[in-house]
Order: structure tokens, then sequence, then C-alpha cells
């Protein structure tokens, strides 16, 4: 699990492609500092498990279902990435609850300075938008925001500086692709609301007879 938090901004070191498999080396220092083979690292907000490492960085798999669901396959050699370690037990919970489980992509649609912050407006599609909501929280390329704006198609989140300063986010152009996590809250929420059940979904009786 993660929080959206970003640690650090790596490097695409080196991609290689397979048949059925990407190994992506990222260079890094800070998250380095107690790794371990194994170990779960978000990058842009997808969760990969470290194969190897040494000092200046890490190599982990990417299977054809991330490269589909996610923008790693829009990543070369040299490019930024941001970077957060699983949440450690006892940690601060800075952000939301996120997965590393990418729900798809988005497209950035605008940058828009308000004084010192920055307006990122990012197009969707229904099946992602239907989770978004006003002050309700998403992950773009694995960092925690809030949504700000909604619109029919597209939704806003604004940046202060230190995350401007410290994620990859205005490092993007309009037209670039954007992982989107949604909030696994809401998700869980509808598909239990919608679950079959003796009697039907969680409705008024549902609840009177389970003592609500």
């Amino acid at each position: 699990m993660f929080t959206g938090i970003v640690e650090e901004i790596g490097e695409i070191a080196a991609i290689s492609k397979g048949t059925d498999v990407c190994s992506y080396t990222v260079r890094a220092s800070r998250i380095l500092e107690d790794m371990h083979i194994g170990d779960s690292i978000a990058v842009n907000g997808l969760c990969l498990t470290v194969i190897s490492f040494n000092d200046s960085g890490f190599t982990a798999d990417v299977m054809n279902e991330s490269l589909r669901r996610s923008n790693l396959g829009d990543l070369k050699r040299g490019s930024r990435v941001n970077l957060e370690r699983a949440m450690a037990a006892g940690g601060r919970f800075g952000g939301h609850i996120v997965s590393g489980h990418i729900d798809g992509t988005g497209i950035i649609r605008s940058y828009k300075r308000e004084a010192n912050a920055v307006w990122v407006t990012v197009t969707a599609g229904e099946e992602l938008m239907r989770y978004i909501i006003m002050q309700g929280s998403v992950a773009l390329d694995g960092v925690s925001l809030t949504v700000a704006r909604v619109y029919k198609d597209a939704f806003a989140v604004s940046l202060i500086p230190h995350t401007g300063a410290e994620t990859t986010l205005l490092n993007k152009r309009v037209g670039d692709r954007i992982n989107i996590e949604n909030d696994v809250v809401g998700k869980y929420v509808e598909k239990l609301c919608g679950a079959k059940r003796t009697g039907g979904g969680i409705d008024e009786d549902f609840l009177r007879k389970y003592g609500f």
C-alpha cells in the first residue's frame, strides 16, 4: 500500500523488452536506503516488484497488462518518474490509500497558473470519471491529489509549488498520457452496493435487517 506522497524523482536508465514482459531499470538514490529483493516500489503510481538492485538503482519487471493500463510504455531511457516505497507500518499517512494498481490513463488537457499554484486539467473516459468527485482523492502518476473541479469528461487539480517541484507532473506536456488510480474506497462501495444477495443489493431493507 502507498500514500501517494512521492519520495524521489528517478530516471529510467534502461528498458529491456521481451515477448511477454519488459524489464525497467530505474536510477534512484533515496529509496535505495532500505531496499530488498521483492520490495514494492510505485513507479509513476504503478506498483512494481524489485528483482535486483545496486548502489545506483533497481530493476523491476513489467507485465504486458501493466503496460496496456499505464503510461509506462511511453517511457524511454532518460524519462523521469515518480517513486515511492510501500508505506511502512507505523508511518504517517500523508496522502490517501493508494494501491499501485492503475485503473487507466487520462490525457493532460491544459495547464493554467493561478498565483503560485498550477491548475492541471485531465481528460478521462467515463469508466474513470464515474469515480471522480469534488474534493475526492485521485492519484496521478502516483501523486495523491484532491479533485478541485469536475466536468463531464475531465477534472482538474491544483498543484502547490512543493508538489510541482517534488514530482514530474509539471514536466509533462499537453497531450501526454498520465496514469490514473481512482479512490479505492469508492470502487469497493460501488461493488458492495451492486453485489447480488438474497433479497437484492444493499438497500434500505437490507440495512434494516442487519440493524442499521
